[in-house]
This record gives C-alpha cells, sequence and structure tokens, in this order.
C-alpha cells in the first residue's frame, strides 16, 4: 500500500494553532489537552517553525543503549501486534524509551524516508520538552495514551502527520520504561487506533511480568540443582529487514549484510569456502577483497555481542550452533505443531534482502511451511495462513480451504468470495 499523508490539517485548526502560537491570542475549538501542551510549549521558548531534536547517542551508543533498555525483551511482540501490519497500513511504528528518545522506528519505507524531513528517526529526542506538543512526547509527559492530529502538533513542520502514542510501564514498580507510537496520515490518529496501541501495551506489559517471573523462578531454583544448559544463542530473521542477535552475553541488531552473513553460516553449518558465500551474498560478481572486509567488520560486531560467535574461516563457518528463529518453524512442522509454526513464522527470511543464498532459503522455509499446511494442517489454522500476506492471493490454499469446510459452515460463503476476488483481481 502506498503511504500517504493528508496535504493540509483542517483549515480551523490550522486557523487556532496561527492566533494561538503565532499571534498569542485565544482561540476556540482546540482541545484542552493539546491547549495545555501548547502552553508548555511556548513556556519553553520553543521554535514552532524548527524540529530540532537532540541527538545524545552516536550509532555505537544508540546500539549499546537499546541493547540493555528493557524495550528491547518486548521487541517481538510489538512486531508481531504492530509493526508487522504497519507496511500494509501505510504507518510507522515508534518506541522511545522514558524520556521520548526513539530507538526503534519501523513500518512503511515510503513513509519513514519522509519523516527523516523532520527528523523523526533513531535516537531523536521527541520528548515535549524538546519537540513541542506531539504522540510520543506529550503521552509520556502525561502519562497516558493520546492522539495528536495535524495541526494539534506545536511544531508547524509536523502539520501533514497525525499520531497515536500509549506509555509502556514496568509491571513491577509502575514506572515509565518507554513509549509505544504509531505515526501516519489521519489513519495512525483512527478512533480504532488508540485501542489498538493499548492492547499492544498491554501485551508487552505482561510479556515483561512473565520474564520476571521466569527470572525469578530460575534463581529460586539455581541453588537446588545443577545448571541447566546454555542455550543455543537465536537470530532472528523472519518478517525482518535486519537481524536480531541474542544470547546470553546480551541481544543487538545486525546490519541487513551481517544478518545476510550470519544467516547462511546458520543454515550451512558444514562450512562455507570465500566463494561459495560471496556467490550467496551478492547478486552480481564481487571480488573476495570485498567479502573479506565485510567479515572483518561482522567479526568485530560480534566480538562485543558475543565472541562465541565469530566466524572461523578458510571455510567460513561457525564454532557453535546459532539457532535461527527459520529452524524453530521447521522443528514444530516437523513435530506437527503446525498451529505453532504458523504463530512462530512472523514473514519470510530477511524480505527485502536480494542476496541469491537467501532468496532460496526464504523460498524454502516458505514452500515447507505452505507445503506442510496443505497438506496436514486444520482448516482453522488452513484459514489463518490464508488470511496472512503471503497466501492472501494463493488460490490453491483458499480452494483447499472450502474442501475442509463442513458443507453447511458459515466460513465458507466469505472463503467463495475470496476466490472469486483472486479469480478478477488476476484476469
Amino acid at each position: 500500500m502506498v503511504a500517504r499523508l493528508k496535504a493540509a490539517p483542517p483549515i480551523s485548526l490550522r486557523r487556532a494553532h496561527d492566533a494561538v502560537i503565532g499571534e498569542g491570542v485565544r482561540a476556540a475549538g482546540i482541545r484542552p489537552l493539546v491547549a495545555a501542551s501548547w502552553k508548555r510549549s511556548l513556556d519553553l521558548h520553543l521554535d514552532p517553525d524548527r524540529v530540532n531534536p537532540g541527538f545524545e547517542f552516536d550509532d555505537d551508543d544508540l546500539r549499546e543503549y537499546r541493547d540493555g533498555h528493557p524495550m528491547s525483551l518486548v521487541l517481538p511482540t510489538i512486531h508481531s501486534l504492530l509493526i508487522r501490519h504497519s507496511f500494509d497500513a501505510g504507518l510507522i511504528v515508534a518506541i522511545g524509551d522514558e524520556a521520548g528518545r526513539l530507538l526503534w522506528i519501523d513500518g512503511d519505507r515510503t513513509l519513514r524516508r519522509k519523516a527523516e524531513g523532520m527528523l523523526f528517526v533513531e535516537g531523536a529526542d521527541w520528548s515535549e520538552a524538546v519537540v513541542g506538543t506531539s504522540a510520543p512526547g506529550t503521552a509520556l509527559a502525561l502519562d497516558h495514551g493520546i492522539q495528536i492530529q495535524g495541526a494539534e502538533h506545536f511544531n508547524r513542520i509536523v502539520h501533514p502527520w497525525s499520531c497515536t502514542a500509549v506509555p509502556v510501564h514496568d509491571p513491577s514498580s509502575g514506572a515509565v520504561l518507554g513509549v509505544i507510537d504509531i505515526t501516519g496520515g489521519a489513519d495512525a490518529a483512527a478512533p480504532a487506533t488508540l485501542p489498538l496501541v493499548e492492547a499492544a501495551v498491554a501485551a508487552a506489559e505482561s510479556e515483561l511480568r512473565i520474564r520476571r517471573l521466569d527470572d525469578s523462578r530460575s534463581r529460586q531454583r539455581m541453588p537446588r540443582r545443577r545448571a541447566a544448559p546454555v542455550a543455543a544463542p537465536l537470530l532472528s530473521v523472519l518478517g525482518t529487514d535486519v537481524g536480531r542477535i541474542t544470547s546470553g552475553s546480551g541481544a543487538a541488531e545486525l546490519s541487513a549484510r551481517h544478518a545476510e552473513i550470519l544467516t547462511l553460516l546458520a543454515w550451512h553449518s558444514e562450512g562455507l569456502s570465500v566463494d561459495r558465500l560471496a556467490a550467496m551474498l551478492y547478486d552480481h560478481e564481487v571480488s573476495v577483497v570485498t567479502l573479506r572486509a565485510e567479515m572483518v567488520r561482522l567479526r568485530k560486531v560480534l566480538e562485543r555481542v558475543d565472541p562465541s560467535l565469530v566466524p572461523l574461516s578458510r571455510p567460513y563457518r561457525l564454532s557453535r550452533r546459532l539457532e535461527l528463529d527459520a529452524h524453530r518453524v521447521l522443528a514444530f512442522l516437523d513435530r506437527g505443531a503446525h498451529r505453532v509454526a504458523l504463530g512462530a513464522y512472523t514473514g519470510g527470511v530477511l524480505p527485502t534482502s536480494n542476496a541469491p543464498g537467501i532468496i532460496e532459503l526464504r523460498d524454502e522455509v516458505s514452500s515447507r511451511l505452505r507445503d506442510a499446511l496443505l497438506t496436514d494442517a486444520s482448516v482453522d489454522t488452513l484459514l489463518a495462513y490464508a488470511r496472512t500476506d503471503e497466501a492472501a492471493y494463493d488460490a490453491e490454499v483458499w480452494r483447499q480451504c472450502l474442501r475442509l469446510l463442513p458443507p453447511k459452515s458459515p466460513k465458507r460463503a466469505s472463503v467463495v468470495a475470496r476466490l472469486e476476488r483472486i479469480e478478477a483481481d488476476l484476469g
């Protein structure tokens, strides 16, 4: 779906903004919440025509800060509930810390590029005290979820945008940990968006609570039992353009190229020669010098994250097992746990990668999932798969759903309608 932004906010609200911010006079039609935020922004002498968020981190500092932040623990939950759907909806999702600094931004790529024009980027400070009225900053200032539309933003540069944001709290202390924000056109502040973000926040807080309980129970059991085997580090590459690696040493986000290299080495545990790895990584002829330079950079990253994962050479290989989330999906399928496998499958392997080896791997995982579900899955699981982006126009999947449904099932009508639409759209 093409990203959409409204050309201009409603005239009455824009005029009210000009009156209050530009002329310093009262105006009707402004929500009290917004008026109070505008006043705080004016009292701080913020410039309504210039966005100037602070940048406290360089790239390395930001990466290190994010890896240690509690919000990093709930990224998979937020991705599953919000981010993976934001691409088709023409929206972007931002996750900030308790101070309003944006730690992660994902979603519609075209919209993300547009947002860069107002410095709505990772590492930027979008607290209310720095940029004035906005959903993430004002939600943190008020400590509750809010929606800000168009010219309700203090800064005029942000007027083409709307947003919804909800703070995230520590389940034990109640302290604010961060904020989740949806930004885009008018849909970003639609009535249904606030409950959606609130539900995602509730799920994230529940995930944090469960993790705390698990950690506490583990600590209580440790004196009475032998130490459990250390789990293999995990590289998450499903449905994301970059990789996220989690190990006993911590967690970190990898660049797209580094994620491609580690994915291929994890998949081909026997090792890959420099020539074969280069052929799998690049869709054009590249010298081995280029690949070796990239491997040097990857080694430096992994030395900070988990030195045990630094690749060996001749051939390139890993000295210990690195599990892929794609491995888990296939393992669930092998055990016949089709519903669990589908739930773990959050999208294709590095979906925008053009590396030949990744494309082949992506197709293999996708095909094995599809074949297993078509052959053995229950009708409810197959219907859930049919409604994913990957199978939305797969006529064979929808026809199999129709065959599996009981003759009098009320679901048959919607499946028939979907098949008719597929036939019409595909000519």
